[in-house]
């Protein structure tokens, strides 16, 4: 199998923004990054990017065989695509149809878990959703 690389230097990231704001609770706090992951924070203090980096850092980099290699793909109703998620209940990769021309689950959350791997490795913040009160 193979996957086109650098799934995200031709994608929207406003358009991913919009998914993500339109996907998750309004309440909560997140980061994107660069390449699809989000992070939502559940406890948000400080300085967010930095917060989700260090989650990012610790739970993005896949290691096949072990906890960080596993994922799920959940198919998404209110926009195209999907998220997969990982070993981390917080850490989700948005999946554009666009992205692959297989769209089976397998292709899909191979596909996700790059993603999630890229951003773990290189991490680089491109939107923080602060929803702090104040």
């Amino acid at each position: 199998m193979s996957w086109p690389v650098g799934s995200l230097p031709g994608m929207n990231h406003e358009i991913v923004i919009e998914t993500w704001r339109r996907l998750l609770d309004p309440a909560k706090s997140w980061v994107l990054f660069t390449h699809g992951t989000c992070v939502i924070l559940m406890e948000p203090a400080g300085d967010l990017a930095q917060q989700a980096t260090t989650i990012l850092r610790e739970y993005g980099p896949v290691h096949v065989g072990s906890p960080a290699g596993d994922f799920n793909v959940i198919t998404l109703d209110d926009v195209p695509g999907w998220a997969v998620t990982g070993h981390h209940p917080d850490v989700l990769t948005y999946v554009a149809p666009d992205e692959l021309e297989e769209h089976g689950d397998l292709h899909v959350g191979l596909f996700g878990r790059a993603k999630r791997d890229r951003d773990g490795c290189e991490p680089a913040v491109v939107h923080v959703e602060d929803m702090r009160p104040g």
